[in-house]
């Protein structure tokens, strides 16, 4: 089974993101199936979203338009989703980089 993880990181500030709420959901068929929902922490990680997840695909969700709020910022993206293939055996580290305009992920360790 596989871990999955995440780390958001505010690329203006030049900051980890704290206070993020992430939601990660797997497809069953059409439909996606809430797995776990979480907060990034003061390091900007989630660490709680999955110890254990089979094969499949998934969506991982960023609900950033609240923290761009919070921080009297504004941006295109109030809502960021990740779609990925998770082969159950590996661990899946997906970071956001985060800036009011932008946005990019990538694979970690």
């Amino acid at each position: 089974m596989s871990t999955i993880t995440t780390h958001v990181l505010d690329t203006v500030l030049g900051k980890p993101a704290a206070g993020i709420a992430v939601h990660l959901e797997r497809q069953e068929n059409i439909t996606w199936i809430a797995i776990a929902s979480s907060v990034t922490d003061a390091d900007g990680r989630c660490r709680d979203l999955a110890s254990s997840a089979p094969a499949g695909m998934y969506r991982l969700t960023f609900q950033t338009g609240d923290y761009m709020a919070r921080n009297a910022r504004s941006t295109i993206y109030p809502e960021i989703s990740i779609i990925f293939v998770c082969d159950g055996e590996a661990h899946y580290h997906l970071p956001l980089l985060l800036s009011d305009n932008s946005y990019t992920t990538y694979r970690g360790s």
